[in-house]
């Protein structure tokens, strides 16, 4: 089933899930500044809410508020009730720092997932791996491949690989180009979380059985998003960019939210 249909037919099932609720959940959306790219993924993640009948706040604090400010706001938040999961729209400006942030979230608010201890997954291998797995992909005994190994991609999209039984490798700006080429070729699954335009293409041998997810979003010289690997691979299917993970990891944010409810 292509992204799109799967991820429509998922928000129908939560649209009902929430309808039958005696008090729908409150996700709260913190953002500071005005970045382009956050406010267009604030504007989906919203749209999104409002989709399923989920109800979604945002506070937006300028560039020059004081980290102290984010936080005591994030304690408020965390101490009230009706309030069901928080996000931290990221990148922050340089004065606040990620890590406190995260400190802050209640594990059983981090509907991101990024907080340790989090009662939920990342979004993005959240999704993906909700996915593929209802989408007819089998994990056992697969040989998967993940390219990057960020805290929140490429480290947890591993583990949840392996808790799904396949042999999990990940390769990063390290792995010699000869042994990268030598998994990619042996590999059911490819996971591309590196952000490097077409960096997986043609001259890469593929199993024509495999399946490649793609989480990289390039902005090229055309001004179009790209993926981390070219389009029309000679492999078994192969998600698109746009249109593809992200709304994957939209999908993932709303079932977090609900499971946070629940």
């Amino acid at each position: 089933m292509e992204i799109k249909e799967y991820v429509q037919l998922e928000k129908d099932k939560i649209r009902e899930s929430v309808e039958k609720m005696a008090e729908v959940p409150v996700l709260s959306i913190i953002t500071v500044g005005h970045n382009p790219a956050s406010e267009s993924y604030v504007r989906g993640k919203k749209k999104d809410a409002a989709e399923v009948g989920i109800t979604a706040i945002q506070t937006v604090f300028e560039e020059d508020v004081t980290e102290e400010e984010v936080l005591e706001l994030i304690r408020k938040q965390n101490a009230n009730p009706s309030i069901t999961g928080i996000l931290v729209q990221l990148p922050v400006p340089k004065h606040i720092r990620e890590e406190k942030i995260n400190e802050t979230i209640s594990p059983a608010k981090d509907v991101d997932g990024f907080v340790l201890g989090s009662h939920y997954v990342c979004c993005t291998p959240k999704g993906i791996v909700d996915y593929l797995g209802d989408n007819g992909f089998d994990f056992n005994g697969k040989n998967a491949v993940v390219l990057g190994r960020s805290d929140i991609v490429g480290k947890p999209m591993a583990r949840l690989l392996l808790e799904r039984n396949c042999n999990v490798t990940v390769l990063h700006s390290r792995t010699k180009d000869e042994d990268r080429r030598m998994f990619i070729k042996n590999a059911d699954l490819i996971v591309a979380a590196i952000g490097k335009q077409g960096y997986i293409d043609e001259s890469y041998e593929f199993k024509p059985t495999a399946w490649l997810v793609d989480v990289g979003i390039n902005k090229g010289e055309d001004g179009k998003l790209h993926g981390d690997a070219v389009p029309n691979l000679p492999i078994e299917k192969q998600t698109p960019v746009p249109g593809g993970v992200g709304l994957l990891t939209r999908l993932a944010l709303l079932k977090n939210l609900m499971e946070a409810k629940k």
